[in-house]
């Protein structure tokens, strides 16, 4: 393997140790080798990084061993080239048995330039993806606390969810205080508590109210209540946050927002997804592989075993496949390709595959700065089949096929 790199450093990072090493000397010649085994304190990171620096390294790898990698990642961001590894395609290469020599290997690899790093973000960005990421799991545990709810009414047989589209609007906010301070509600108080369309409901909800409610179930929604109201201060707090982190990409949030289906709040965990800088993925198949979009190949004796994708950011396909369904309810170029592959191969596999085609669009909106245009429903069945897409299909069919152009035609 042919050297590349002069002064490089292999790092093997784990909860309480990191193994270094670094290789150093002229790219014709065999390196020097050292080893040395640091903590993960602060201070031993701090050594780590002026032992590096006294070695003149200029790129450093490492293994994205679970969430011990970002430790390091931050004291050693900004002094060196660091790349991020994908740990299964360096276990791949044969060649070491114990930590000491997972770092050589590392280093070896690094200094031959067979690794490719992973997609790191700016700081910036890793701080909004933290929080659109919390985010969602509070939004997750709000509507676990309201699901609560609605079972302890149902147990107490209060039907207000059978007239109230909301319990946990203004309105129903009321009613429920009321419920858990034992008031039996008469008509016209009912009637000062609800508001718009509601007021023509006051005799329904008035008998929607007649439940058997003891004391453990205003306790319970007490509970539940108290911990919905912090949660939801959460949110607004982080959602405070999220804000002030997009003021300097207002402009690729715009273009985002262009796209349909695609609010706000989608919009920002997207970019905290992805980043900003297209640069980073080559291609669209490598930023689709990367989302967790792009179907698997499977095949065997030229019969196909499986189209499932690969595990990948969880977070950005969960994203895009909502996108997807809200689009499936659209008109528009985006929905006439789910409904048309929805037809040939089932839902799931249209959300799949809609939410790949949302993420190439992303891809080139974000990489060429210019907005989301529609093109219309009719858009794909204008199409005509390329060269390529009937090759592919007669090859399927087992056949080998050679494409020679014809009269200069290409």
């Amino acid at each position: 393997m042919d050297a590349i790199i002069e002064r490089c450093a292999g790092l093997d990072v784990h909860q309480r140790t990191v193994v270094a090493c670094i290789l150093y000397g002229p790219l014709d010649r065999k390196p020097k080798q050292l080893v040395r085994t640091f903590g993960t304190t602060t201070r031993e990171l701090l050594s780590l990084l002026d032992w590096l620096t006294e070695y003149e390294v200029t790129h450093v790898a490492m293994e994205s061993s679970g969430v011990y990698w970002k430790p390091v990642w931050n004291i050693l961001e900004g002094d060196f080239t660091l790349i991020l590894a994908n740990a299964q395609r360096i276990k791949n290469v044969p060649g070491r048995k114990t930590d000491v020599n997972d770092a050589v290997w590392i280093a070896q690899l690094l200094r031959c330039g067979l690794i490719e790093s992973s997609m790191v973000p700016p700081k910036d960005i890793r701080r909004l993806r933290d929080y659109t990421r919390y985010r969602r799991k509070l939004l997750s545990a709000a509507t676990s606390e309201k699901n609560r709810i609605h079972k302890v009414l149902q147990d107490a047989n209060i039907k207000l969810t059978t007239f109230m589209s909301d319990v946990f609007g203004v309105s129903g906010r009321a009613l429920l205080q009321a419920l858990v301070k034992g008031k039996v509600l008469q008509p016209h108080q009912v009637q000062s508590m609800v508001h718009t369309h509601l007021k023509k409901k006051v005799p329904a909800l008035v008998e929607a109210l007649n439940g058997r409610v003891d004391q453990h179930h205003r306790k319970m929604i007490q509970y539940h209540l108290n911990h919905l109201d912090f949660v939801e201060k959460q949110i607004a707090e982080i959602e405070y946050e999220i804000e002030q982190l997009l003021i300097p990409y207002r402009e690729e949030m715009g273009l985002l927002n262009s796209i349909p289906g695609i609010d706000k709040n989608a919009a920002a965990a997207i970019l905290a997804e992805t980043g900003v800088d297209m640069s980073k993925f080559p291609t669209e198949p490598q930023i689709a592989s990367w989302g967790g979009v792009c179907p698997g190949n499977h095949e065997s004796a030229g019969k196909k075993k499986s189209t499932r994708t690969r595990k990948s950011n969880r977070t950005l396909k969960a994203i895009l496949c909502q996108v997807a369904h809200v689009n499936a309810r659209s008109q528009n170029r985006i929905s006439a390709f789910f409904h048309r592959i929805r037809k040939r191969r089932g839902a799931l596999k249209a959300v799949v595959a809609t939410a790949h085609l949302i993420l190439r669009i992303i891809y080139h909106i974000l990489k060429n700065r210019i907005p989301y245009h529609e093109l219309g429903p009719e858009y794909d069945k204008a199409q005509k089949p390329s060269v390529h897409h009937w090759v592919q299909k007669i090859k399927q069919q087992g056949y080998e096929v050679f494409v020679t152009p014809v009269n200069g035609l290409p």
